[in-house]
């Protein structure tokens, strides 16, 4: 799933390749991704693209107003398997609705040109585009914390205080802090030498202050790596820099234990044991290792 460091990476690649073209046709190929029906698409083309920005893990695309009518914003969740592919060239043919991975497609300049695609990999469709006139119209924005790059130390004691919750829980979700998802908690954490399954409101200060540290320093590092890389590229930029996320077996890097993982419904999360839980690895309550 695309985070914050990705989605910033991809707002930046728009900024320096979109900005100033307008909006020669728009090709939607799936009318499951399209949450909005007012303003329709159609609003879009002959529109200049102004700038591109990122709401924790949302991306929108800003589009200049014309008369009568005021700006707009594409703003897309990519979700889990979803992904914007940047084009030089594309085919002027309008694609086949629900054929393949691409959900909707950009024109600009003219149609055939340079331009980007939103896909989605996979057969559970969960990419989100929205068409409105003010991002926070969009309710998984209304609903977001604060971003998890502009969170200060004091704002992360109120969001830790009073708060029962498992810390792998809390720091993913978007309504306590925006942007981080799976893979970055995972590495924020194995930073900090936390445990997933402690307690927020029972970390100490010192615990605070490693958590503070981590959340900002795996970011704003992931943040450096990640922008300025194509959108093609940005995949095995992430995979690159992770330490424990998605190495399951495999020696971590600073102590030499084997990392571990829990499942859990569809997902997991990964850590090392004599990192982050002193040695005692956690309990893995998969339902397949139930016995009945």
């Amino acid at each position: 799933m695309p985070e914050l460091p990705e989605v910033e990476a991809l707002a930046h690649h728009l900024r320096e390749h979109a900005v100033y073209r307008p909006v020669a046709r728009v090709d939607l190929a799936s009318m499951s991704a399209l949450k909005t029906v007012d303003p329709p698409v159609s609003a879009l083309p002959g529109r200049v693209v102004t700038g591109a920005s990122r709401f924790g893990k949302f991306l929108s695309v800003d589009f200049a107003d014309r008369p009568g009518e005021g700006a707009l914003h594409l703003v897309t969740h990519l979700s889990r398997a979803g992904w914007l592919r940047w084009h030089a060239t594309a085919g002027a043919t309008p694609p086949k609705p629900g054929r393949g991975p691409l959900q909707l497609r950009v024109h600009l300049d003219a149609v055939g040109g340079p331009g980007f695609d939103l896909t989605e990999a996979g057969t559970q469709k969960r990419l989100a585009v929205y068409l409105v006139g003010d991002p926070r119209e969009v309710p998984g924005i209304a609903r977001l914390g604060p971003d998890a790059l502009e969170l200060t130390r004091d704002g992360l004691d109120a969001l830790l205080d009073g708060d029962g919750r498992r810390l792998k829980t809390l720091v993913t979700d978007q309504a306590t802090v925006a942007g981080i998802g799976n893979a970055y908690s995972d590495e924020i954490l194995h930073t900090a030498q936390l445990s997933p399954y402690a307690t927020a409101s029972r970390l100490v200060t010192a615990q605070r202050d490693a958590l503070f540290e981590a959340l900002h320093g795996v970011l704003a590092d992931a943040v450096t790596r990640s922008v300025g890389q194509g959108a093609a590229e940005l995949k095995g930029e992430k995979r690159s820099g992770l330490r424990v996320h998605a190495r399951t077996g495999l020696p971590c890097p600073v102590c030499g234990d084997t990392v571990r993982e829990v499942s859990f419904a569809e997902r997991s999360f990964q850590y090392c044991p004599t990192c982050q839980t002193g040695g005692k690895p956690l309990a893995d309550r998969r339902l397949s290792r139930l016995v009945r």
